[in-house]
């Protein structure tokens, strides 16, 4: 069953789509929606919301790792940064 667009700002968009992909307006929206297709069943097996909590904290988590254990800031070090020359 053949799909109708009739609205000038989606048929931009795969227009732009089509000339990053190089491919052609069919295939271009084909892999658009296969890919929200894909995010959505991911976000909905993944819990929605809780996933993004779970992995922002993973992201932090993460961050910390890489920070090392370096020492705390203390006040003398954090005053020194107003400091001028």
């Amino acid at each position: 069953m053949p799909l109708y667009v009739k609205d000038p700002q989606v048929d931009a968009l795969a227009d732009e789509l089509t000339s990053l992909r190089g491919s052609t307006k069919t295939e271009a929206v084909r892999q658009a929606l296969l890919n929200e297709i894909a995010r959505a069943k991911e976000s909905a097996r993944a819990g929605g919301e809780a996933d993004l909590v779970e992995r922002t904290l993973a992201f932090t988590r993460r961050l910390r790792a890489r920070a090392g254990s370096g020492q705390p800031a203390d006040k003398t070090f954090i005053d020194s940064l107003y400091e001028r020359d």
